[in-house]
Parts: structure tokens; sequence; C-alpha cells
């Protein structure tokens, strides 16, 4: 099969961002006087949007202990978490080993790639300036962007309708089983990275259809098969 277009998910996939996903909650916790977190205990809540990951390190601390926020003042921190993120967002962002060259490799064997992230679009944007990935992409879209975000088929469908790609010539590639989810029932191949969050969950990416240990492999494995479509791929007599 030849491939047209590769989607990535951004956070635990292309680049690490605990670090400052977790010093922006833990600023918001700090405001609001509640007790900093564990890093390891926020990036167990990544993966539907920085708002999220805070939602639930709220709902983690009332239910283990009993420290419970009511929803006037949930709602009052979510811009102050947007504000904290947004002044931190791609400051110490790193993109993985071996992100940069893959996506350049990949692009310049005439592969679409795309940036699919629940991750809001402007810190989505603003960690990719950080890591100088943004222009790799043919496409970004955070997932406020979206009526339906990751893990909902449609937000794939979209970014293949944006860049011109079909289901079943593209891949998404994902740290998490929301992204696994997000591919197979979009109609793409679902690809699994172990490497990011949440926690290196062991099942996280039982389903999918392939597993890479490194991005430069996955570049490896798509710029091989088409290599292979073109060479087997019927000659055209001239005209």
């Amino acid at each position: 099969m030849r491939y047209s277009v590769i989607s990535f998910d951004l956070d635990g996939t292309l680049v690490d961002t605990g670090a400052e996903i977790a010093i922006a909650v833990n600023r918001t916790l700090a405001e609001f006087g509640l007790p900093r977190q564990p890093d390891a205990l926020i990036l167990g809540f990544v993966g539907a949007g920085t708002r999220t990951t805070l939602q639930r390190t709220l709902d983690h601390l009332c239910e283990r202990d009993s420290v419970c926020v009511n929803e006037r003042c949930r709602a009052a921190m979510g811009p102050r978490l947007d504000a904290i993120y947004g002044a931190v967002a791609g400051s110490s962002a790193r993109a993985y080993p071996g992100c940069q060259a893959a996506l350049r490799a990949l692009r310049l064997g005439g592969v679409k790639l795309a940036c699919l992230t629940n991750k809001e679009h402007r810190h989505a944007v603003k960690v990719l300036q950080g890591t100088g990935l943004l222009e790799a992409f043919d496409y970004v879209v955070g997932g406020d962007l979206l009526p339906q975000p990751k893990p909902h088929p449609q937000a794939l469908r979209h970014v293949l309708a944006v860049l011109g790609g079909e289901p079943q010539r593209a891949a998404h590639v994902g740290d998490s089983a929301t992204d696994v989810e997000t591919a197979r029932a979009a109609g793409a191949e679902a690809w699994f990275v172990p490497w990011g969050y949440p926690g290196g969950r062991a099942d996280a990416g039982r389903d999918a259809d392939r597993h890479f240990t490194g991005l430069p492999e996955i570049a490896d494995f798509v710029l091989s098969a088409n290599r292979s479509h073109a060479d087997t791929a019927p000659a055209r007599l001239a005209a």
C-alpha cells in the first residue's frame, strides 16, 4: 500500500511536554490554595486537552483526599490555567529523538503530514513553534477547533478531507488508546508508540495495527512501502 497522509498526535508522541503541563496545572492549583500534585499523577490525566487534565486532577483530589472544589471555583480555574499554560507552552517541550529528521524525510518523500491533537489549538501551535516542528506539517488542528475531537472518527476524517487523503491510504500515530480508537473508527491504520502518556500503560496499544519503537522507524516504514508500491506499479505506455 502507498501511504499519502500520516497524522500524528502531539503530546507524548512527537514531543515531551510533561514538565510544562505539570507546571501549569500546579501553578493553577497553588493560586486557588490547593496542594501541589506529583508530575507523574498529572501526566496520567493527559489526553483530552489541558483543561480536562486539570479537571481530572481535581476529581482525583476529591476522591483521594476529600479536597473537593465546587463548580464555580472549577469554572474560574479554567481561564487561569489557559493563561498560565499559554505563558509556558513550548518553553520546555522537547521533540523526541529523531522527530525532526523523520518528519522531514516523510515530507521530502511526498507524504502529507498532519498534527491532530486534543490540546487546545493555540497551545499546540506554540508547542510546535517552540520545538521547531510547525513548518513540518501541512495541517495542524487542536481539539477545541473540532465539533467532535478524538476519539470521534470525524476528527481524523476532517483532517483527511482537508488534505485530500483517503482512510485506506492513511495512518494515525499516537501513544494512547484514544489515538488507536480514533484511527480504527475512521478507517485508517492505527499506529502506536510506547514512550508517551498516559503513564506508558501496557494495554494502550493493544488494538493498534502496528507498533513502532522510534519516529525514524515510522519514516523508514512509510517510505519503504511507498517505494515498493512505485516499483510494482504497472508501467505506463508512452502516448
